[in-house]
């Protein structure tokens, strides 16, 4: 990697000169889900020239860092000196040879290591001209060494921040843009079309196949801010970078699972309540929830005429495919319901969400997507990918609040169906 050393003064004139004209605009940047890890990733294009770069997607990271050892030579690259008012705004604790540096890690293994912070151009494309690139220059990230990629999907390079820091991709592109801070995912259910990430705006978006505008069909619960990080290294006590919602009941097929409310109010310690997560493909329960929420499923399948089948792990309650009949919204199971603040605001969970289709080894059973996470969790539900997927989510950082669509399939459409256009 080449890096460029100038002064403070210069680098400010630099990236005044480079910034584009503020404008309203939308970006946005295709997510795939890798076949073997189930993980999701992301594609930027970071250096000039303008280079296309797969990145894990993390929603809970703070900012983002890769491998600048794979194919990394950029002639704008700049490192951040020690002094500057940037580096002292991220609380950094470690200065070597008067680089500023920060601590990436990687939230699979939980290892981390120390690693020098840089600016560099970040381009997106936008709606209106997918073909064509939106630079934004000025956007800061940090290197890594290669073993923090152990547990990442194939090809990736490192780790793109989704988080709710201001160091986050999409805190960084709102700031370029001089828009509110919001950003909207849709992640695929199929590992071999796309999803999408949108920056910038708030809608509409639209899906083709047919085209419909999404977000006139979200509902909104507030997003509730954890007082202590749960990193590896913490950041001078800062809360947590992570999203929670306020999950107030759990119910299947509209009637209450049993729970202990206390567990899902974050207590001043930062343990309770309910995260959303990319790291894990299945939504994680502790394990009273999890025995209270998996008999209140198997009670309610009782009038579904479904056909019991061996488990498979990581799951417990699966049932025969050759049984099970089709909805438009997957497989016809009881609706999970995950209730938020009061009973008119929720998150209905269908088949397509809440089952998974094993077919291997003479294997073909339809399994209950959750898993048992033990006790003593710090979050005790940790909602997963899987549960996500094909639901259209928009994260309002300015209004402190987190849409959701519910799944697209109820709309005849997927998040493979986005319409750049």
């Amino acid at each position: 990697m080449k890096a460029i050393t100038i002064s403070p003064l210069f680098l400010f004139f630099f990236f005044s000169y480079l910034s584009p004209v503020v404008t309203q605009t939308a970006l946005f940047a295709p997510v795939f889900k890798d076949p073997v890890s189930l993980l999701y990733t992301v594609t930027i294009s970071l250096q000039t020239p303008p280079q296309p770069t797969k990145l894990h997607l993390d929603l809970s990271s703070s900012f983002t860092w890769l491998d600048c050892s794979i194919n990394y030579n950029s002639t704008t690259c700049q490192h951040i000196p020690c002094t500057s008012p940037l580096c002292t705004s991220f609380h950094s604790f470690a200065c070597p040879n008067d680089t500023c540096s920060v601590y990436p890690e990687n939230p699979i293994t939980r290892q981390a290591t120390l690693a020098s912070a840089f600016l560099d151009c970040l381009a997106l494309p936008t709606p209106s001209s997918p073909s064509q690139l939106h630079l934004i220059p000025g956007f800061l990230f940090s290197c890594s060494n290669t073993f923090l990629l152990t547990g990442l999907a194939d090809q990736v390079t490192g780790l793109a921040a989704f988080g709710r820091s201001n160091l986050s991709l999409p805190a960084q592109i709102s700031n370029s843009l001089s828009s509110p801070r919001y950003f909207a995912l849709c992640l695929p259910s199929s590992t071999e079309n796309p999803g999408v990430a949108l920056f910038g705006t708030s809608g509409p978006y639209y899906l083709s196949s047919p085209p419909v505008d999404v977000s006139k069909s979200l509902a909104y619960t507030g997003l509730i801010l954890n007082p202590v990080g749960s990193t590896v290294i913490s950041y001078n006590q800062q809360p947590s970078d992570e999203y929670y919602i306020n999950l107030t009941s759990i119910q299947v097929n509209g009637k209450d699972v049993p729970l202990n409310i206390s567990q899902l109010v974050i207590n001043e310690n930062g343990y309770g309540g309910t995260k959303l997560s990319t790291d894990t493909s299945y939504t994680i329960l502790e394990s009273s929830i999890y025995k209270a929420f998996v008999n209140a499923f198997v009670n309610e399948s009782s009038g579904f005429n479904l056909s019991v089948a061996s488990a498979v792990k990581p799951f417990d309650v699966c049932y025969e495919a050759r049984n099970m009949f089709s909805t438009r919204v997957g497989p016809g199971v009881p609706t999970v319901d995950l209730v938020m603040e009061k009973d008119d605001v929720f998150w209905r969970i269908f088949g397509g969400n809440s089952m998974v289709r094993i077919e291997r080894d003479g294997i073909d059973v339809w399994c209950l997507g959750f898993v048992d996470g033990g006790i003593n969790l710090r979050t005790p539900i940790v909602i997963g990918g899987h549960q996500m997927e094909d639901n259209l989510l928009h994260f309002d950082l300015n209004s402190n609040r987190f849409g959701f669509s519910s799944t697209l399939l109820l709309q005849g459409t997927t998040c493979a169906n986005f319409n750049s256009t």
